[in-house]
């Protein structure tokens, strides 16, 4: 059972009428990006189809994982994912494509992929803060993990600055502690 997360999963129907959930192992396009980003990043993104989650179009294509993962995990993360629906249908499909692809590079410097996924990762750090306590929003070790995705091959290094991304998190969780209520309330 995951009531939170099946109780998302329907308010966003209703933002997102044609919303679905599919697994990537499905479908030939997210197995050809899995090879393409094993390809880009010389094998440093090799976790694609088995732990990232995507959003394209009105669907959200989930990893192999997704089936264990426990209602708060998948709660947290259909909140971040729902910011991308969001944004697609505030730039368009060819918008959103446009700016998740090209400025400034594609990979190492990828400054609209960044802010994209930096408004979906403030909503991850809201919606921990709600679900765990601003404590597990505020833990180093998701912060650390957050730097990662920014810096590494998981998102093609689209952020190589560290120092940056944790400026990021710091502002964010200002906010957060600020209009946040208490878990529970």
């Amino acid at each position: 059972m995951h009531p939170r997360s099946d109780a998302l999963t329907e308010e966003i129907r209703r933002e997102f009428p044609a919303f679905r959930i599919r697994p990537k192992a499905e479908s030939r396009l997210q197995r050809a990006i899995d090879v393409a980003l094993k390809v880009l990043t010389l094998h440093g993104q090799n976790e694609y189809l088995t732990r990232y989650h995507t959003v394209l179009g009105d669907t959200l294509w989930v990893p192999t994982a997704w089936p264990e993962s426990d209602d708060e995990r998948r709660y947290v993360l259909l909140r971040h994912e729902r910011v991308h629906l969001r944004q697609r249908r505030r730039y368009g499909t060819i918008g959103m494509a446009l700016i998740y692809l090209l400025p400034i590079f594609p990979l190492g410097l990828a400054w609209g992929r960044a802010r994209i996924e930096w408004e979906a990762y403030v909503e991850t750090l809201r919606a921990t803060a709600e679900v765990h306590g601003l404590a597990a929003a505020r833990d180093p070790t998701l912060h650390a993990y957050l730097v990662r995705q920014f810096t590494s091959a998981a998102y093609g290094w689209m952020w190589p600055f560290p120092r940056v991304i944790q400026r990021w998190i710091d502002e964010a969780l200002v906010e957060i502690a600020a209009t946040s209520p208490p878990v529970g309330g």
